[in-house]
Formats: structure tokens, sequence, C-alpha cells
């Protein structure tokens, strides 16, 4: 049966107050570090304390813990700036410290003929170098929605869950691909990247997929439009969301070869009301870890390791976009508790900001940083 957590009896677990097993230290202090940037999207911290926003309409700053804001980094790609493409997601490379390499996802092509790339350059200064293509999605679409866009390294200790093969492969990443939301039959079909996760080496050669007659890469299908993806290195689980309709946002724990369900299962309901499908379950195909109905349109994860917040250890906080119901406020962060890999609550966060959040990031000092989705784009630091 599937774990339906906007039933009544999570309703009590919910809260705008402190958050579930929080301790009598004082609450979290939020402060405004910077501001206008341009619908920024991703956040990552570099070595010496800076940080790397990307903006949608393809711009990338290097952002100081002052706040500074620097202009835009040279050598990044065109983009399609339209709808829900442009500049996506920025990562640095699990061995920046030797090689200097920044990853970026970005939509790029025409309104009626575009797709999601992935890439790295050599980040030097204030410019990538020797920025290069690494994987184009297939097939290209005529819609300007639905990207995902998300990436999430995996260790080498990771191993090929075949059947036929136990045998170590390299470090690794994988991408979450939407389904370009008019095409979302093709999130059943292998053989298309819409609707799917794909795994690649770090220098974008696709992995063996399990999937007979597969696109290059593909390691899970049946998703509609993910939003977030990380590993968790102590648990060795990877967790992901993703953007249901009207209600069925889901968070998976992602295994190699699965079925996910899109469309065929979902929990929502069309944008004119209809049923997608009949089915909340189906078999053969995986069941959600959590799911959000009402929506709260999940954004960017992140799970929570330090010591600034010792009662959120182990939680994932997801950055919502959307209120979810007419109690909640707008945009906030969701602090979904996790016990044994199980769900056992959740608690609302950081309403007071009043905008929709597009990405939360825990830094090297256990701070949480935060980003709105806003023309005039906020990063927001949380810290005690």
């Amino acid at each position: 049966m599937r774990m339906i957590w906007a039933s009544l009896a999570l309703v009590a677990a919910v809260m705008t107050g402190p958050a579930i097993g929080q301790s009598e230290s004082r609450a979290p202090e939020l402060d405004t570090v910077a501001e206008g940037l341009e619908y920024p999207w991703s956040l990552a911290f570099l070595p010496d304390g800076r940080m790397l926003v990307t903006e949608k309409p393809g711009r990338l700053r290097i952002v100081t813990p002052d706040g500074d804001l620097s202009t835009p980094v040279s050598g990044v790609p065109d983009v399609l700036w339209s709808g829900q493409g442009g500049l996506l997601d920025v990562a640095l490379a699990p061995d920046f410290a030797d090689n200097q390499e920044v990853y970026l996802t970005w939509s790029a092509g025409e309104p009626d003929d575009n797709t999601l790339y992935l890439g790295r350059g050599r980040f030097e200064g204030e410019a990538l170098q020797d920025f290069e293509i690494l994987f184009e999605a297939a097939p290209h679409r005529q819609s300007n929605v639905h990207y995902g866009g998300r990436i999430s390294f995996l260790p080498g200790s990771i191993t090929d869950h075949r059947a036929d093969s136990h045998a170590p492969v390299p470090e690794t990443l994988v991408l979450g691909i939407g389904d370009g939301f008019d095409f979302r039959e093709q999130a059943q079909i292998p053989s298309s990247h819409l609707g799917s996760f794909v795994r690649l080496t770090l220098d974008g050669r696709p992995m063996p997929s399990p999937f007979e007659g597969a696109a290059p890469g593909v390691f899970s299908i049946g998703h509609r439009n993910p939003q977030a993806v990380l590993f968790d290195p102590v648990s060795g689980i990877l967790y992901a969301n993703e953007h249901g309709p009207r209600g069925g946002d889901e968070i998976n724990v992602l295994i190699e070869g699965r079925n996910y369900g899109w469309p065929i299962v979902s929990e929502g309901t069309d944008y004119t009301g209809a049923l997608v499908t009949p089915f909340e379950a189906y078999a053969g195909m995986a069941e959600p870890l959590h799911v959000w109905t009402p929506s709260i349109a999940p954004a960017g994860m992140a799970l929570y390791r330090g010591n600034m917040f010792p009662e959120w250890e182990g939680d994932l906080l997801v950055a919502a976009l959307i209120a979810g119901d007419a109690d909640t406020p707008s945009g906030h962060v969701r602090r979904v508790d996790l016990q044994s890999g199980e769900v056992v609550g959740e608690a609302i966060l950081f309403g007071e900001l009043e905008a929709r959040i597009r990405d939360v990031r825990v830094a090297p000092d256990g701070a949480v940083w935060l980003l709105t989705d806003e023309a005039d784009g906020r990063l927001v630091r949380v810290s005690r």
C-alpha cells in the first residue's frame, strides 16, 4: 500500500513552528546574504568559501560569503531561456581540488526543437575553460517545460546491480530528465531519454542499461519531472524527487532497472481535473517513499549532515515552490523526518521568507543555504 502522507494521520506532524524533535536551543536565524539574482536555480560551494550560483537566463555567478556578486563567469554555453528551461544545475567534480572541473546542465536549441544537455569546463578565476558537451538527451522536444536537470555523483564503491554482474564500476553520475510534459507516454519507453534517469561516467560515456533496447545510459524509467537527486554516503541510498500533476509529488529511492510508474501510476490528477490514470499502484512498478497531495512542487533537496542543527541529522530538506494547501506558507522548506529509511513525519520551515524556494544546500560548516525563485532572487543563509 502506498504511503499517503497527506492523510489526517500526518497532519498533526506538520508544523510551522520548531521542527519535529527539535531541542530547546535557539531558533534558526535567516540572513539574506545576496540579492539581485535573476531566477537562481542551483548552488555549489567552492573550497575557498565562495559559491557558484546559476541564473536561468544563462549566467553563472560567483558569490562571496559577504554577498558580493561577480560579473557573469565566461565560457558558459548558450541556453534556451524559456518556460522552465535555461541554465540549471551546477556541481563541482568529485576531484575538483585536482582538476577544477565544474559540471552544468542546461536547455538549448529552438523553442520547437530543444533538449537538455550536460557539460563541463575547467574553472579558472572567473571563466570556464575548455567547456565541452558530455551528454545530449534524445529525442529533442517541442516544449519548454519538464526538463529535470539535476545531477548527483556516485562513488566508485557503488556496484553494478544487474543480476549478471557484481563488479565495481568507475565513479559515475546520474542525471534526471523530464518527460517534456506533452510526451508523457515516452516515460515508459526505455529507448527514449524522456522521463528517465541516466547514468554516465564522469566524462559522459553512458553506463550499460538494464533495459533491453534502451537509449544510452538509461538507469530508471517512469519519471515525470525530476527536480532533485542526491546520494547519501552514510546509508548508500540514492534519493530523488519529482513533480506530480495536481498532486502526486513524490520522493523516490532510485534503484537501477526500476520503473517508477509515470504515467501509468500516479496519485495526482491532470490539470483539467481528469484522471491521468486509475492506478495508484501497479504490479512491477516501484512505489514512492513519500507522496504529497496537494502538491508542494518540490525543487532542490539536501540531506542534512552537520553539527549546527543536530536535530535534523539524517533528514531530507526539500525546497517547495508552492504552498500545498491553504494553511501552509507559500514557498518553504519541507523537512522530511527519516528513521531507518522510512518517513515518520515532516515539518514546514522558513515560510516567513514568503517566496518560492528553488534550492536548498548544506554547507561544510552545517549552515543551510536557500535560493529563492524570483526575478530579484535571494541567497539566504540559515544558521544558529
